[in-house]
């Protein structure tokens, strides 16, 4: 992954910011996005991941919020088709901290 140096010299409230300018940015362009928090577990095994889905941000920043919220969640991940995918359970975690950085999720599945 490559990142700006600006983005590296930043601190992590003007991250969250830029982040949150993406999104409100993007909403005003059209209608609101539906960000959902699922599990899944089809073609991995049994083994679950948490996906999320329908964030409205380029891959350059959907992969920096991946890497922050793996941290956050002390496991494993990567970003695919737009999606992200983080391994084991943590949609709680998950909703409650996109919550915090300024976007509106829901958990999906059961």
């Amino acid at each position: 992954m490559l990142y700006s140096s600006k983005l590296s010299s930043m601190s992590i409230d003007e991250r969250r910011k830029k982040l949150a300018g993406a999104l409100s940015s993007s909403l005003a362009a059209g209608k609101p996005t539906a960000i959902r928090v699922s599990r899944a577990t089809q073609g991995r095994g049994g083994k679950g991941v948490t996906v999320i889905s329908g964030l409205p941000l380029p891959m350059s920043q959907l992969e920096h919020l991946a890497k922050e919220l793996k941290q956050r969640c002390g496991s494993g991940g990567r970003v695919v088709d737009g999606h992200i995918e983080i391994q084991g359970e943590h949609r709680d975690t998950l909703v409650a901290e996109l919550a915090k950085r300024g976007f509106t999720a829901k958990r999906a599945g059961g």
